[in-house]
Order: C-alpha cells, then structure tokens, then sequence
C-alpha cells in the first residue's frame, strides 16, 4: 500500500468498514511510514476536536463556505 492508498481509506479505517485484508496492508504501512502516522494522529485529533458535525449544527453561511472550498479544492 503507498500514502495515497492509505490516505484514501483512513476514514473506513477509523470506522472499521475496511476488508480484514485491506485492513492489515493499512497496519503495515502505518507501522513503516512515519508520514502516514502523523496524518492519521491529525485526523484522529480533529475529530476529537470538532466533534460530530451534522447539517442542521452548521450555518448556512458556513455551509456555503465550505462546499466553496472543496469545490475549489477539487478543480484544482
């Protein structure tokens, strides 16, 4: 597995929706990649951090700020 798999599956990681196979190429490459370590920590940090967020606890203003962003992001 490379980062960019890894990166791509950390959220059913995290949820444990990942194959019993899949699972364990993820664990090794967390175990080798010091990167992927870090992003992974960081992701468990922020969702520590913000919590669950659902659609009724955002504002409409932010709402449309952040579908700007990714949509930004995306085109890019």
């Amino acid at each position: 597995m490379d980062c960019v798999d890894f990166v791509e599956l950390v959220t059913d990681f995290l949820e444990g929706a990942l194959p019993e196979d899949v699972e364990r190429r993820f664990v090794e490459h967390l175990a080798e990649c010091s990167g992927c370590e870090r992003y992974l920590d960081q992701f468990r940090r922020t969702i520590a951090a913000t919590g669950e967020l659902t659609p009724d606890s955002i504002s409409p203003d932010a709402r449309r700020q952040l579908l700007s962003a990714f949509r930004n992001w995306r085109a890019q």
